[in-house]
């Protein structure tokens, strides 16, 4: 499977699939849950994020995560939440405030909080939550963006905004999405990849997987035939 730089690839399926774990493995988030293992390769750019003496908290850094449920960091201040990575990760002499709102500004969520950047970032809706932890991620300049059903707990207001983030930010970004909802993965994704059973069926671009796939159990899935 080779997810092209700078495009939005959808990893759909049903749940228990593997879709996770599977974007996990890109970061070796996976490493995290105990007794967990891995074989194979994962290549970044050429480079093997498995090889020995790659740093995982290097690599971590280099491919960002957003999670399934908004997490800002609760005692942290908006502003705070974005410069945690920073200041764990970069140059300590950098300018915050401009890191700060150019990675709120990335997030479209500049406009809505610059006069509350001291107020807790768990203050905010649940859609602008989300932004703000796609905002941390930026923050350090990843290559990567991973997003583990980003929208899944939010309404459709915050849905699509969220969405037209995602769309702007593949000018710059690879972004990988793991989503259940089928419109969504259809609507904004260039390429998408369908798991079963911990395999993957089918990869290719939307347009032709979602029309017409070349895996009936593909074609199954997203007729609503089971899943």
């Amino acid at each position: 499977m080779q997810i092209p730089a700078r495009r939005i690839t959808a990893v759909i399926g049903p749940s228990g699939c593997g879709k996770t774990t599977f974007i996990r493995c890109i970061n070796r988030m996976h490493e995290l849950v105990r007794d967990a293992k891995v074989s194979g390769k994962v290549l970044v750019h050429g480079e093997d994020i498995y090889a020995p003496g790659a740093d995982p908290v290097q690599i971590r850094r280099r491919i960002g995560m957003v999670f399934q449920k908004p997490n800002p960091f609760p005692t942290m201040s908006v502003y705070e939440n974005v410069a945690a990575g920073w200041r764990l990760n970069g140059d300590r002499r950098a300018d915050l405030d401009e890191i700060v709102e150019k990675g709120l500004r990335m997030a479209a969520l500049w406009d809505e909080v610059k006069d509350h950047l001291n107020k807790p970032g768990t203050s905010l809706s649940g859609g602008q939550q989300q932004r703000l932890c796609i905002a941390r991620a930026l923050a350090v300049n990843p290559e990567l963006l991973l997003l583990d059903e980003p929208c899944s707990a939010l309404d459709p207001i915050a849905t699509a905004k969220i969405e037209e983030l995602l769309y702007s930010l593949k000018q710059t970004y690879t972004i990988v999405i793991v989503t259940h909802n089928m419109q969504q993965a259809a609507r904004i994704s260039d390429f998408s990849g369908f798991f079963l059973m911990g395999e993957l069926v089918e990869f290719d671009r939307a347009q032709k997987l979602f029309t017409t796939p070349a895996n009936k159990l593909t074609e199954d899935y997203i007729t609503g035939r089971f899943g």
